[in-house]
């Protein structure tokens, strides 16, 4: 037997070797079960036939090339064939109009990690304002999720400005950096003990001049060993110049403060669980819980308005900018210059509304938008853009269009993405499934229209969730999903369920803790009525999940098997017995709960897979088959939760086959090439499991 349920000694777990993440032993054992894995599905002609065509859609020079600008340029990340590692690039607007623009490539990271003998992955750049002449890269080897190198990188010279030059260099660690001015940044890294929290983030943030040692930098703000982390960031804004810190004491909670000159700090006193932000002379909280303030109570889901100054004063004259109801939430908002733009959530459903915060408050829906669709801003500059937006524009069977605006004018479309599947016989349905506790949860299904007003009969369906830290699923395309099951005949649905933002804060925070079993009863209700309504049978239902996603997994395949015929777990957590004593665990106590505490481990441990397992004749029957998927180089979500339920299904006699890249971090893969093969291998695999057959 691999692990005995109710002993906190850890000894009693026969797989904690496999934690040993480069261990020999371990990666023997990794190194057999891919072996295992790829000889069954990854090695035919159909298999090879579907990893290029994702490799392809990966590829593709006709993609949306998504930039950011920041003062005359739009800077661009660029992966394509040949350049699987990537460029950094730039150009200008009215380049950018064009069907092709000139790039002027800033880093080849491919020529730079083969010049350096070293396996970068490309992870961030953080220009200089408002000179715009340098910019600090954040560079991983092989992909770590959260570690990288920090490079002061010159974009008038192309090159990196080395250390010995007076050039900023952090080694890798967890680190979060900011620019103050040309010479000093803020700075939080690994500077040996007590500079990290237990979750493994930055406890200290130092202010850095440069020519000076990073470990002599002085200290302007820390935070507690316990805390999750603390990070200094400055604000540029001409006229508006300040620097704010924050100390986040768990996940959902932080206090945010001004960092004085003479080192002091003033707390913005709004809710720890709020989001607190400033621009120019305003405020906004983002209210996660209810606020009673002088009397009046703001709605969680609100978002409030203060001029800055003002509330630091004491006064609390707040501004409602949104107020949700039982249908709308607040999805995503940012600033322009001078308006505050909205993207608002109806069901599940976008739309825009631009806001303008003065004496009187006026909100008006942004027109010129398709239909249908979801939204997304995709970044403004309200520092040196003006009012000057762009905005996503994308669904299930809608390729993205990118739309540049200016607030008073229609937005018009300025790329559009090409279509990767035939959608002329697809359809796009929501539904609503009814949970235990009564809550009605939605969800969408794309699949074939069929004729005479029925649907076509179903292939497989892959049923997808997450489910978690107020991360909402919203319509949008994937060429992927298309290329490799709608276009085969799958049915493919994506489950609203609570633990996301789709409703707003509280469909999240219903579900924390002692309330984590409202998850697993929204997806199992989504599979359930799946089945009821026909679209579907238990035998002919996959499901998908990934980190969070791929916890929620682990709990259908071990207490909802009868519901599934086969289940893909990605980078999943599974030991949630010692999730929090692995890599960041720690900073996700706030959503799952403390294990050593016997209250929280009490309703943990009822749904925590690893804890889970037992015999087929212990539950009466077999759970589903079900592939495992993780990274060597996770440094966020421990491949040992893998590992360790791996093996011990497999000595528990399941149908469990598992695959390990020894690159790709978090996400899974490192480049497009390993992302094609991983999710060539999930479709695969659920596609001949649930019996697809030739497609």
């Amino acid at each position: 037997m691999g692990i005995v349920t109710d002993d906190d000694d850890i000894s009693t777990d026969d797989f904690m070797w496999l934690e040993d993440v480069t261990g020999d032993a371990a990666l023997t054992r990794v190194r057999a079960r891919n072996e295992s894995t790829v000889a069954e599905f990854a090695s035919d002609e159909e298999f090879r036939a579907l990893e290029s065509r994702i490799r392809d859609i990966l590829d593709t020079d006709s993609r949306i090339p998504y930039a950011r600008k920041r003062g005359d340029f739009l800077y661009n990340f660029w992966k394509d064939a040949a350049h699987p590692r990537g460029l950094w690039r730039r150009t200008t607007m009215e380049q950018y109009r064009l069907d092709e623009p000139e790039w002027d490539v800033l880093i080849d990271l491919d020529a730079l990690a083969s010049a350096e003998d070293e396996n970068w992955v490309w992870k961030s750049a953080q220009v200089l304002r408002p000179s715009f002449d340098r910019a600090l890269v954040s560079l991983s080897r092989g992909g770590a999720a959260d570690a990288s190198v920090v490079r002061e990188f010159s974009l008038s010279t192309r090159s990196f400005v080395a250390p010995e030059s007076g050039g900023f260099h952090v080694p890798e660690a967890k680190t979060d950096i900011d620019w103050i001015d040309a010479d000093t940044v803020f700075v939080g890294t690994d500077l040996g003990p007590g500079s990290l929290t237990d979750s493994g983030y930055p406890r200290r943030a130092h202010r850095w001049q440069r020519g000076t040692p990073l470990d002599e930098a002085p200290v302007v703000f820390e935070g507690d060993q316990t805390d999750v982390a603390v990070s200094a960031s400055h604000d540029s804004t001409p006229g508006y110049e300040r620097s704010l810190v924050q100390r986040a004491t768990d996940f959902f909670n932080a206090v945010t403060s001004i960092l004085n000159d003479d080192g002091s700090t003033t707390v913005i006193d709004a809710p720890t669980d709020a989001s607190v932000s400033v621009h120019e002379e305003w405020l906004t909280v983002r209210l996660t819980t209810p606020w009673v303030v002088d009397g009046t109570e703001y709605a969680a889901g609100s978002l409030l308005a203060a001029k800055l100054d003002e509330f630091l004063a004491g006064a609390r004259d707040l501004t409602v900018v949104f107020a949700p109801d039982a249908r709308t939430s607040l999805h995503q908002y940012a600033w322009t210059e001078n308006y505050l733009l909205l993207v608002v959530l109806e069901d599940v459903r976008s739309s825009v509304r631009v806001v303008t915060l003065g004496d009187t408050v006026t909100s008006d829906r942004l027109s010129g938008l398709p239909d249908a669709v979801d939204i997304t801003i995709i970044g403004t500059d309200p520092e040196f853009g003006g009012d000057e937006y762009f905005l996503d524009a994308s669904g299930y069977l809608t390729p993205s269009t990118l739309l540049v605006g200016t607030v008073g004018r229609e937005p018009v479309a300025l790329k559009s993405a090409p279509a990767f599947f035939d959608t002329t016989d697809l359809v796009v349905e929501q539904y609503f499934a009814t949970s235990l506790d009564g809550t009605r949860v939605p969800y969408f299904v794309v699949r074939g229209a069929g004729t005479g007003g029925e649907p076509a009969p179903a292939g497989p369906t892959l049923l997808y969730g997450y489910g978690g830290f107020e991360v909402s699923l919203t319509p949008a395309y994937s060429g992927v999903v298309g290329a490799a099951w709608l276009s085969r005949g799958g049915t493919y649905v994506v489950a609203n369920i609570r633990g996301g933002g789709e409703y707003g804060p509280s469909w999240h925070t219903q579900v924390l803790k002692s309330g984590r079993h409202k998850v697993h009863e929204d997806f199992a209700a989504v599979a359930q009525d799946l089945v009821e309504r026909g679209i579907t049978t238990p035998d002919r239902l996959g499901a998908q999940g990934g980190s969070n996603g791929g916890l929620l997994m682990g709990i259908m395949l071990t207490k909802y098997p009868e519901l599934f015929g086969a289940i893909v777990c990605q980078v999943p957590l599974l030991d949630m017995k010692r999730y929090h004593r692995l890599l960041a665990g720690a900073s996700w106590m706030a959503e799952y709960g403390d294990p050593d505490d016997p209250e929280e481990w009490a309703f943990i441990s009822d749904y925590s897979p690893y804890q889970n397992v037992s015999p087929p004749a212990m539950h009466g029957g077999a759970y589903p088959p079900i592939l495992i998927t993780t990274s060597t180089r996770d440094d966020r979500v421990h491949p040992g939760h893998a590992r360790k339920m791996d093996a011990l299904l497999e000595e528990y006699g399941y149908d469990v086959s598992y695959y390990e890249n020894i690159e790709g971090g978090h996400g899974g893969a490192a480049d497009n090439a390993q992302a094609a093969f991983k999710s060539a291998l999930a479709y695969t695999f659920l596609w001949r499991t649930l019996g697809g057959g030739d497609s």
